[in-house]
């Protein structure tokens, strides 16, 4: 009998991968003979990097980027060398976890440490990535990982405008700058359950400005300025992204990596499920086992157990889940 486990993390008690093999442990003390595969599981967010880098079987790199105000932070990414694959979460440079209330300075907030991460990574030989765009602190449009990848955003005085959104205002014209020559070798798959546009009344900073702290009052002029980047930005590489669904994730970065980098911007749980190759692991297993910390109606809205006991039943496998918690709508799963 093969057991294909896959479940998401227990926040706060167990990771996916720990979880995974408690799992493993009991159905082995009860069918010592069973054949059991652990693949991680998340959907995007935190510990997204984590469970990918461990369960591929890759390392962890700590460095030292800019911080989403301006500050050093330490970040940590994941490379699986053999894939040439890099993994990295936004939120470990430019996170809203990193910023204290007290210390929330929207105009000058970045994402330099995000583009400063990917360099990193170009520069260990990596030129396919995985990157989870929740939990920004930002509304820089992506700016500041554009500048820290080599692009040149200047003023009227041909100087370089700062990586954030003060500076996005004062932009005349974008260079290609020193920008790497690998980047064009190099291949961005984009965790991002957000559908939003960069723009308008249902776009970055209407709908995710305020808990950036960007003042109710100062929304129309923020989307406004946001707007004018996007037409030069658009103007300069020739492609139409700001109205894509996804752009105006994590403060318009989703915009900048579908403009610059020609992104795939795909639901989170989905990315990993196609990166593990889970639909491969199961078609000759008995039996799939999923879960996560609490299991509830909002799982079944397409969250990452869901989304594995969906792909079990393409071939008739029977599903079992593992949860911390069963919430009100858990029995519709």
């Amino acid at each position: 009998m093969k057991v294909v486990v896959a479940v998401d993390s227990l926040k706060g008690s167990l990771t996916s991968l720990e979880a995974g093999e408690a799992v493993k442990e009991g159905i082995r003390r009860a069918a010592p003979d069973t054949v059991v595969e652990v693949l991680p599981l998340a959907d995007g967010g935190e510990g997204t990097q984590e469970a990918l880098t461990k369960g591929l079987g890759g390392e962890e790199i700590r460095r030292q980027v800019t911080g989403p105000m301006g500050s050093p932070v330490e970040a940590v990414y994941g490379i699986v060398r053999e894939k040439g694959l890099a993994i990295l979460e936004m939120a470990a440079a430019a996170g809203i976890t990193l910023v204290k209330r007290e210390d929330q300075d929207p105009i000058h907030a970045t994402t330099f440490g995000v583009g400063e991460l990917i360099c990193d990574a170009v520069k260990e030989g990596c030129r396919d990535f995985i990157i989870g765009i929740g939990g920004s602190a930002t509304s820089d449009g992506g700016l500041g990982m554009l500048q820290a990848l080599g692009y040149e955003f200047l003023d009227q005085e041909g100087k370089p405008v700062t990586p954030d959104p003060e500076g996005m205002g004062r932009i005349v014209s974008i260079g290609q700058g020193k920008t790497m020559p690998e980047l064009s070798e190099c291949h961005f798959r984009v965790a991002c359950d957000v559908t939003n546009p960069l723009c308008g009344k249902n776009g970055a900073v209407y709908i995710f400005g305020g808990q950036k702290g960007v003042p109710e009052e100062e929304m129309e002029q923020w989307d406004a300025r946001m707007k004018r980047f996007a037409d030069l930005c658009e103007a300069f590489t020739g492609r139409r992204s700001q109205e894509l669904p996804g752009a105006g994730a994590a403060g318009g970065l989703g915009f900048a990596l579908l403009n610059f980098l020609n992104a795939d911007l795909k639901p989170g749980a989905e990315l990993v499920l196609d990166t593990v190759r889970l639909e491969e692991h199961i078609q000759d297993c008995d039996l799939v086992i999923t879960g996560e910390g609490r299991l509830d109606a909002q799982t079944v809205m397409g969250k990452a157990p869901i989304r594995v006991a969906r792909l079990a039943k393409k071939y008739g496998l029977p599903v079992a889940a593992v949860t911390g918690a069963a919430g009100t709508g858990a029995e519709d799963c």
